[in-house]
């Protein structure tokens, strides 16, 4: 390690673990441990842990940890979680909420149907965090983080926060294309104006979707693979049980049970 242990416990105390257990950090109760473990208690606290570090260390942010496998090896870096103070959620204007990353896309969904904006509904049924659905441009039932988002506060390696407008972010389908040690603070988005009884109509109806196609009583990453690009135009369930027919045929092994659930 290139930083002195008794530099970072004298600054930082109780939020600083070493050899940390990353198990009950993540969904599926999974994983090794972190060399560093960091919870950020506010910004100007990880401005002076980024400054102490001075790039000496590779970080990896870690949201909700609902879309996170982790390695059970030994992360050789520094895993940083932002604490609730990075949870407050307001409306900037009339028609923008701004959130902080760590306000979970339920939380986010149910502020904008209080507020009566629209456009939030598709989020209701995401798993996870602001943060974490900005950085893979998370989305279901045809709709995406992009197409809410106006713009994401970060800092970057430099301890610099800055501000970057959605239009400015190379969007693709499960991806941002942003740095992975960039850390999202906050991010503005956009809705319109609806009425919060057909808001939560709507909401209820994706629910219902949602229960009808995934298992909901049990912890899931949502959807457990990408659909191809640009090879098919068919969703992975339907390629995976085009597959199982042939293994079936070739084979005498039945996987229709687990396309099911895919479906």
């Amino acid at each position: 390690m290139n930083i002195n242990k008794n530099d970072l416990l004298s600054e930082f105390n109780e939020s600083i673990k070493f050899d940390y257990n990353l198990k009950k950090r993540n969904w599926f109760n999974i994983g090794g441990n972190a060399k560093i473990f960091y919870k950020a208690e506010n910004l100007k606290e990880l401005i002076k842990f980024l400054d102490l570090i001075k790039n000496k260390e590779k970080l990896f942010i870690l949201g909700g940890g609902s879309n996170t496998l982790i390695t059970d090896k030994t992360y050789d870096g520094i895993v940083i979680k932002l604490s609730n103070n990075f949870n407050n959620i307001s409306l900037m204007s009339e028609d923008i909420i701004i959130a902080g990353s760590a306000v979970s896309d339920k939380s986010l969904s149910e502020f904008a149907k209080d507020n009566s904006l629209g456009g939030f509904e598709f989020i209701s049924c995401i798993p996870g965090t602001v943060g974490g659905g900005i950085k893979m441009n998370a989305g279901c039932f045809g709709r995406e983080f992009k197409d809410i988002l106006v713009s994401v506060q970060a800092i970057n390696k430099s301890r610099q926060v800055v501000t970057i407008p959605a239009k400015e972010i190379n969007f693709k389908y499960r991806d941002s294309g942003l740095p992975n040690d960039l850390i999202f603070l906050s991010a503005s988005f956009k809705g319109f104006r609806k009425k919060s009884d057909l808001i939560k109509k709507e909401m209820i109806e994706l629910k219902e979707k949602k229960e009808k196609a995934q298992p909901t009583k049990i912890k899931t990453s949502g959807s457990t693979f990408k659909n191809p690009l640009g090879q098919s135009d068919k969703k992975v369930w339907q390629l995976i049980k085009f597959v199982s027919k042939i293994v079936l045929k070739k084979t005498g092994v039945k996987l229709q049970k687990e396309i099911k659930i895919l479906e």
